[in-house]
């Protein structure tokens, strides 16, 4: 009998190192096929079976979590949104450049640093000439190939951790490819968005009513410091690497040879860097792209020029925050004048208002623009902006100037300074400006420009779990005015649901049950999911505790909510303000009627059969989520592990359970199934 159980286990072992090698295939094989679209710009299979082999890939690791690793091309989108983003310290400064704005400044460059090396000014000296991408420049930190840490620039010393942010970006390889992998390298380099992604975010953003991004630049800077790694993902952004800080292992002795490397590696290197000989073909470089740059197809703002030599770079040494070898030439600004003829405020998805102005039409870059974001109150005050004035605008690539200054010089007196609304434009309803914010918000949950986006909230997992209605459904039953608020949610009919497209009888049935359903959700999720600026879950669970009835919510003053030891100021004050308005009230008074529990439910407290039992779970249940049969643990007494010990007495196991079933086995801990866990809890 023990030979027969010792010849499964091997046979399982070897079952399972089969499982892990396929695994290992897998991703090499996706990466290749990463660097052959995103680095090379040659792909050799199609997008459907590209698609095949990271679902094979995505299917063996959820039912092999132990095989998951960081650099596994599944890791580009996950985890929680964070809190916050932590600080993260570079090996070697990420030092920034000094500028040069004519081809006198270049030359002056180059007799400074034969001037520093001691050489006669008629010697020529290779300089590596690269473009300058308009982006955001980061830091990537590869141990042994793998990418375990990606951060910006910040003050050169030390930036924001985005590592999961950058996984999401497709250019950036999780594991570095080829022979000459170096033990530690830190890369740098510059994130950025294409002008036509640039263009089609923004045409999102304005038909959801959003703030939109100045340029490619600012885009491509709001995507990476997103804390949902999702968002980011669903930003196409795209990166050139162009230098490293710590280098360990190998030799190189020249720049254009570290680029050559980082390419071999599977890192992305823009194609247009050159090696030039002298300044006369640097300028000559500098001269060419400065005309060209429009057919690039993502924005460029002028050139890098860096000494070929690391003998000589290291010679040369740095100052303070800029290096001594290198500087970035200026190419002319796009600017041009034009009159602002009105300022007006749009309400975006969430509430926020945004100033625009409204211009005289005028070429820029040849693109005639006629509008321009003032992006808040502060920066109208700053420059003084008004209505009637002559401005300097400013084109980087995109059809969104900036306003440069006003040329005061040019008012006739007729100007009419811009005050800002009070009163949300869209709704009417009173506008809130947070303490320290820049962004003024209308806070009215039934305001018209913000709808969608508060509907689709309170639907969502996390707050009434609406299961059904998604992003489909919410546009059509706003566009065919079926609902204004959250709370006319209860208030549809089956005929109201089948008049939207692709919606059946049965799906128009499930509908109307999951709306019937969520009317005993806990007030803790009713509280979230009002959409209460400032209000997220766990401040939702704390103001139910303290407020077991949201009538009682409703007539809380800022000063005594901010008596709660986690409710601070800011919160105390959004939440006042919130239930103060005429539309959170007429909203409230609509789930009353229709029969939602405003209310913390009294409870009869469970037998505690569970008392002393400590359970964890494991794989899919098919009555209940994870969150639901913890509850009930809990309300009978028992305790909720997140991994498997000795000091276990149950594991529940679902379908395709991960590795806590394995373990239990090897611990012999009991293991049952659902049935006899709904066996258990009803004792």
């Amino acid at each position: 009998m023990r030979r027969i159980r010792r010849t499964r286990e091997m046979g399982k072992r070897g079952n399972v190192e089969k499982i892990k090698k396929e695994i290992e295939r897998l991703r090499e094989e996706i990466r290749y096929h990463d660097y052959k679209y995103y680095i090379e710009n040659q792909p050799v299979i199609s997008d459907k079976e590209y698609d095949a082999l990271m679902q094979k890939l995505i299917k063996l690791e959820e039912k092999y979590p132990q095989f998951i690793t960081p650099d596994s091309s599944t890791q580009r989108v996950g985890g929680a949104p964070a809190e916050e983003f932590g600080e993260a310290k570079h090996i070697v400064p990420l030092l920034s450049l000094s500028n040069a704005f004519s081809f006198e400044d270049l030359e002056a460059f180059d007799k400074r640093v034969k001037r520093m090396l001691g050489l006669p000014s008629d010697r020529d000296i290779e300089y590596v000439s690269e473009l300058k991408i308009d982006g955001l420049a980061i830091n990537l930190t590869y141990e042994n190939g793998v990418l375990v840490r990606g951060a910006t620039r910040g003050d050169g010393f030390r930036g924001e951790n985005v590592t999961n942010n950058l996984k999401t970006i497709h250019a950036i390889p999780l594991r570095l490819r080829g022979e000459r992998i170096p033990r530690l390298l830190e890369v740098r380099g510059e994130v950025y968005m294409l002008h036509k992604d640039f263009q089609r975010l923004n045409r999102e953003r304005e038909k959801s009513g959003e703030p939109l991004f100045a340029n490619p630049r600012n885009a491509a800077a709001g995507s990476v410091r997103q804390l949902d790694p999702k968002i980011t993902a669903r930003r196409k952004l795209d990166i050139f690497t162009y230098a490293s800080g710590e280098y360990r292992d190998g030799k190189i002795e020249t720049h254009i040879e570290l680029l050559r490397l980082f390419k071999s590696l599977g890192l992305k290197v823009n194609p247009t860097t050159r090696l030039r000989k002298n300044t006369k073909e640097v300028i000559e470089f500098c001269r060419n792209w400065t005309e060209k740059k429009k057919d690039l197809g993502y924005d460029v703002d002028g050139v890098v020029i860096k000494v070929n030599s690391l003998r000589l770079q290291e010679k040369l040494g740095a100052v303070t925050k800029s290096p001594r070898w290198a500087v970035a030439y200026k190419f002319p600004a796009e600017q041009t004048t034009t009159r602002i003829k009105e300022i007006i405020v749009q309400v975006g998805r969430t509430g926020a208002l945004t100033p625009v102005a409204i211009m005289e039409p005028v070429e820029v870059g040849g693109v005639t623009v006629s509008r321009a974001t003032l992006h808040n109150e502060d920066e109208i005050k700053k420059k003084d902006i008004r209505v009637g004035d002559r401005v300097l605008i400013e084109r980087a690539g995109d059809v969104i100037p900036y306003v440069v200054s006003v040329i005061k010089e040019k008012r006739t007196g007729k100007e009419e300074k811009f005050i800002f609304p009070r009163e949300c434009p869209a709704c009417g309803a009173d506008v809130y400006r947070p303490p320290g914010e820049v962004v003024i918000r209308c806070t009215n949950i039934s305001c018209s420009a913000q709808i969608k986006e508060t509907i689709r909230h309170f639907t969502s997992r996390g707050a009434m779990d609406m299961e059904g209605i998604g992003d489909a459904q919410v546009e059509q039953l706003v566009e065919k005015g079926l609902i204004k608020d959250p709370a006319d949610l209860y208030y549809l009919k089956k005929e109201n649901l089948l008049t939207l497209e692709r919606m059946g009888d049965k799906l128009a049935s499930n509908i109307l049950e999951a709306i019937e359903k969520s009317k005993e959700r806990e007030l803790s999720r009713l509280i979230y999911a009002l959409g209460i600026r400032h209000v997220g879950t766990h401040i939702a669970d704390v103001l139910a505790k303290n407020y077991p009835a949201l009538d009682e919510l409703s007539k809380a003053r800022a000063e005594e909510l901010s008596s709660i030891p986690e409710i601070g100021p800011i919160v105390a004050q959004s939440v006042e303000l919130f239930f103060r308005q005429e539309g959170a009230k007429r909203v409230i008074d609509k789930l009353r009627r229709a029969g939602v529990r405003l209310e913390v439910e009294k409870k009869k407290k469970a037998p505690q059969i569970l008392t002393g039992k400590t359970f964890v779970l494991t794989g899919e249940l098919e009555e209940f989520t994870r969150e639901e049969a913890s509850e009930i643990i809990k309300e009978l007494g028992g305790r909720v592990a997140s991994s498997v010990s000795r000091k276990t007495d149950y594991v529940v196991a679902g379908k395709e359970p991960g590795s806590k079933y394995t373990k239990a086995k090897e611990l012999g801990i009991k293991i049952i199934d659902e049935k006899k866990f709904k066996k258990l809890i009803r004792k």
